[in-house]
């Protein structure tokens, strides 16, 4: 089989990717990073306007490197992006940008990494594509709304000015479906529709939480792990129905005027949204905040569960040697979701593909050694 060989192929050049990178460079290992978007940093770029970061700067850095602002500050989406173009160049990082993959499938010694480019051959393949999966999701349902209701997920919402005059619905009500409502109630009648997630018991920026957030940090990064009973209890619970609220809180949508339905979206009735309590919503707008589908077809090896989540451990496939994940949510830790958890799933990620490539490496002397000339 031909294709250009790597020991290691990298798939993303997010954070995670690019913490991996980082560690494999620093245990002398050969690898190239590959990004679908045409800079590094554009997926962060996508994002809504005034989205934040929910953790500090101080919280905030990589691998070898510190977030370059001040550090109980909030960076934006953008100063996100920069960083990370920052990181890639600053460690000399191999990353090719613009360089889709579409397929990773087994190859004698490994695996073959189709891109629309070429063909790569690889030992080992890491896939960061991302915390939450490839497709954005929106329910069965949703064509059935009229067309006259302008409809946007939450990827492709970047500010108010977008909505049409008129009602809003937000439906999902974790971290995400909180912050977009909040922002759109100042000038629209806004529903937020959606099960509960909970919230964390202090307000993000205020100054006292200065004080707490270490024991937050401490609680996300060391207890809530896959490591104790009450961490995979919470994966559950975020992988399948979103984070608790952050920077929005109950009471700041209240006071903003958003209507708190806790009901699902349920279906449509005559072109309208309806809710679990069977009530129809007159809306001009819908905004689907309501996450990503795992999407791992790609991928042309059973790697994925009945949940859709791929079946790993501390990021190493289960069935699968050589073939990596870095980046999910909860990979780890409740950090996992976090920009400043991303360098010590990445670190774990190395060690075990270093390890690996000693052991293949002995054995081929060994048969090198027992075979005749």
């Amino acid at each position: 089989m031909n294709g250009e060989l790597h020991e290691t192929v990298v798939i993303g050049a997010g954070q995670a990717g690019l913490s991996v990178g980082h560690h494999l460079a620093r245990r002398g290992r050969e690898f190239v990073i590959l990004d679908g978007n045409d800079r590094i940093g554009d997926n962060w770029r996508s994002h809504w306007d005034s989205l934040r970061l929910y953790s500090p700067a101080r919280y905030d850095g990589l691998p070898g490197m510190r977030f370059p602002a001040p550090g109980w500050s909030f960076p934006g989406k953008d100063q996100v992006a920069d960083f990370l173009e920052a990181y890639a160049e600053r460690f000399r990082l191999p990353v090719r940008s613009g360089t889709r993959v579409t397929r990773v499938s087994r190859a004698e010694g490994g695996y073959a990494v189709d891109t629309d480019h070429g063909r790569l051959l690889a030992e080992n393949v890491v896939v960061a594509t991302g915390t939450f999966g490839r497709g954005p999701y929106v329910p069965p349902f949703a064509p059935q709304l009229d067309p006259r209701i302008l409809q946007l997920h939450s990827s492709a919402y970047h500010n108010e000015r977008q909505l049409r005059d008129g009602p809003v619905l937000v439906v999902g009500a974790s971290h995400s479906g909180a912050d977009v409502a909040y922002e759109v109630a100042g000038r629209h009648r806004t529903v937020l529709c959606g099960r509960a997630t909970g919230q964390i018991p202090v307000t993000l920026e205020a100054r006292s939480t200065r004080l707490v957030f270490p024991v937050l940090w401490q609680i996300a990064d060391h207890v809530l792990t896959m490591g104790t009973p009450l961490g995979r209890r919470m994966r559950d619970e975020v992988r399948s129905h979103g984070g608790p609220l952050l920077r929005v809180r109950a009471e700041d949508l209240a006071r903003a005027g958003v209507e708190r339905v806790p009901e699902r979206m349920t279906g449509v009735r005559d072109g309208m949204p309806v809710l679990g309590d069977d009530r129809v919503v007159e809306v001009a707008n819908v905004v689907w905040c309501t996450g990503f589908r795992q999407d791992f077809g790609w991928i042309d090896l059973p790697v994925a569960g009945p949940d859709g989540w791929p079946l790993e451990h501390r990021g190493v496939a289960d069935d699968a040697p050589g073939l990596y994940f870095c980046g999910l949510s909860f990979q780890r830790a409740f950090s996992s979701m976090l920009v400043g958890g991303a360098g010590k799933d990445a670190a774990i990620v190395a060690k075990h593909i270093a390890a690996r490539e000693r052991r293949l490496h002995q054995a081929d002397r060994r048969e090198h050694v027992l075979t005749p000339a």
